[in-house]
């Protein structure tokens, strides 16, 4: 048994659901006393907690780096005791133990209560929905759910964090309130399925009514939807977010393709008409919304036919954002199972350099017409001589940010309006309105 340590430091990898569970952890053990610190370099936390990601394969391998990396420390006699969490735990700690026996412990998803008992503490149940924040105290997310019942053919999502668990509307407008009350201005709302909210536990879709309750509560200016899923898509949303002020005209939703050879391998519920008809209701419902999209290239059955169906998709739809991922097969999913991953890694890197080469080019003819606006902007923090915040349409680290300069000294996470006067492929700048 590791004696009881003095500090502790958690690292996060992967997505910001992995944050919420660091941060949910990190109150369990302040809670004990125990000194904890983030993402640290801090010489006297000698005791280090890795919560890894396991969704593609780079992301697997930073996860399994960086357990090296500590392990050497540790040999080196800098740490005390190094312990492993999260979704490359949970999928392959059998595996990894045997690669890495040089890790005290390693955990699941779902296993804070085992962490918090490992370090000799006494996990606290009073605490449930509290965090200690990561992210600067003006946003933070707010995960509403947890696990995916869909059956996506490239995704090991379920596998890991097992079937949708919503958590209570209830629940979750207490924990909005208590973060509002530490002085959070912009909620994200997160979930691996944010539009199948409620499903497991009221029997249909209940993020609109979610939405009115936290769209409720005072000194919100703004609330992001994050993960819709597009099969099934509740359009109530989009009158909510044309209607109510704090609600952003922004939607995170991942189509992954828009051909229908490749949607039906991918099992995304939804075929080319489906996804063009959705995107033309949200254009119409909330013109000015920013769609921020993935595309997924180099899934078995796209050959170059597929592939140009998609990048005249991606040139005709002009989102606002987009990612662009490799398929890589992952163990034990329907399409590993299944689909022979046929296309060579050179193509697949290819296809993934033009369409963002693409986006970039959409991206700054967007930028562009912003110049001469006066936006509203969440000032994020300083950076010599500028401050640095988003719009409505941005979400913090994956988005544009507006650099701006000011006469008078600004505070972060206030808003000022902005006369943007710059625009380039994925920054504005501009002056703020004295």
């Amino acid at each position: 048994m590791t004696r009881r340590p003095n500090k502790i430091n958690v690292i996060t990898l992967g997505c910001s659901k992995n944050l919420v569970d660091s941060e949910v952890l990190m109150r369990q053990v302040d809670a004990q006393g125990i000194e904890v610190v983030h993402d640290s370099d801090d010489a006297d936390a000698r005791t280090v907690v890795i919560n890894t990601c396991g969704f593609i394969q780079d992301a697997k391998q930073e996860s399994i780096d960086t357990i090296l990396d500590y392990v050497r420390a540790k040999e080196a006699g800098l740490l005390d005791a190094v312990y492993v969490m999260g979704c490359l735990s949970e999928r392959y700690k059998k595996d990894l133990a045997g690669e890495i026996p040089e890790v005290d412990q390693y955990f699941g998803v779902n296993d804070i209560r085992q962490i918090i008992a490992a370090i000799g503490g006494d996990y606290r149940k009073e605490l449930v929905g509290e965090r200690l924040l990561t992210t600067p105290s003006h946003y933070t997310y707010l995960k509403i759910s947890e696990g995916c019942d869909r059956k996506c053919s490239f995704c090991a999502i379920p596998l890991i964090r097992g079937r949708q668990k919503s958590i209570s509307q209830e629940e979750l407008t207490a924990e909005a309130g208590l973060l509002v009350e530490k002085g959070a201005k912009e909620l994200i709302l997160i979930a691996q399925d944010l539009t199948a909210y409620g499903m497991d536990l009221y029997g249909k879709r209940e993020l609109p009514r979610l939405l009115e309750s936290l769209a409720g509560l005072n000194q919100l200016p703004w609330i992001r939807l994050h993960y819709a899923y597009p099969a099934d898509f509740p359009d109530e949303i989009l009158y909510q977010m044309r209607d109510i002020p704090n609600i952003c005209s922004y939607l995170d939703i991942p189509l992954q393709h828009i051909s229908d050879p490749v949607l039906t391998k991918m099992h995304r519920g939804i075929d080319r008409q489906g996804t063009l008809e959705l995107v033309n209701r949200i254009r119409n419902i909330v013109p000015e919304a920013a769609l921020r999209t993935t595309m997924l290239v180099g899934h078995p059955g796209e050959g170059e036919k597929e592939f140009r169906e998609l990048f005249d998709f991606v040139q005709s739809a002009r989102f606002e954002r987009l990612g662009v991922f490799a398929y890589s097969e992952e163990e034990d999913t329907w399409g590993a199972k299944n689909l022979k991953d046929s296309i060579p890694d050179d193509v697949k890197k290819s296809r993934v350099e033009e369409l963002m080469q693409l986006q970039q080019s959409i991206s700054l003819n967007i930028n562009e017409k912003r110049v001469g606006e006066v936006l509203r902007v969440l000032i994020d923090r300083r950076e010599g001589d500028y401050y640095v915040g988003r719009t409505e349409f941005d979400s913090p680290e994956v988005d544009n940010e507006v650099l701006l300069k000011s006469k008078s000294e600004l505070d972060t996470g206030s808003f000022k309006d902005v006369h943007i006067t710059e625009a380039r492929e994925f920054d504005l700048y501009g002056f703020a309105v004295e």
